[in-house]
């Protein structure tokens, strides 16, 4: 594993990330993808009844103008509730948006998804029968889609929602265990496209 430096050159991803947030432990790149490893009690997340915030999971992002397309497929080593590897919306710490693959209370490994504009909510999806998912998220105009995918091919629409106007959002990728004694979330077949997504329930 490679110690954090403050600019970080993912393969496939067409300009370089910075940490933001917490750092990660560590991280280890690869020649599609990435590892981050969360340490323990980091989160990402404001209480709806704001009696409790975290802003402290390491999560590595850039800046993007217009419509764009960020997916990968993402495993992550879930061990205790709310850990969690996903893709991430960043504007400021008061409005983004994550996207996971996370340990539910019940021990199963499901799509959760988190809109933060001041206080977070937060929604669940699907169960992940095997080790991993794809994961896609979606600048649309003014908007953003969160897609999973059991096969990389087939997506399905888990969440469409806006965020504060803003013409450079950040996007990347983060880990997190609340909980737990830390988490190491892997992402590879990055792919990264400055292009709008035409349609948001066909599967494409």
């Amino acid at each position: 594993m490679t110690h954090v430096a403050e600019q970080v050159a993912v393969p496939r991803i067409p300009v370089s990330l910075r940490w933001d947030g917490g750092p990660a432990n560590s991280y280890l790149l690869k020649d599609d993808g990435l590892t981050i490893e969360a340490g323990p009690n980091t989160d990402l997340f404001i209480n709806p009844q704001r009696t409790a915030e975290a802003l402290d999971a390491p999560h590595l992002v850039a800046c993007a103008q217009g419509d764009f397309q960020l997916s990968a497929r993402v495993r992550a080593g879930l061990l205790q509730s709310s850990d969690a590897g996903g893709l991430l919306v960043w504007l400021n710490d008061r409005a983004w948006a994550k996207f996971a693959l996370e340990m539910s209370a019940q021990g199963e490994a499901e799509i959760v998804s988190v809109v933060t504009r001041g206080a977070s909510d937060r929604a669940s999806g699907f169960v992940v029968p095997g080790d991993h998912v794809w994961l896609r998220i979606a600048r649309v105009g003014a908007a953003y889609a969160f897609h999973a995918s059991l096969d990389g091919v087939y997506w399905r629409l888990i969440r469409h929602f806006a965020l504060y106007a803003t013409d450079e959002p950040s996007y990347g990728f983060f880990a997190q265990s609340p909980t737990g004694a830390g988490c190491s979330a892997t992402f590879d077949r990055v792919a990264f496209e400055a292009k709008s997504l035409d349609q948001l329930r066909d599967g494409s």
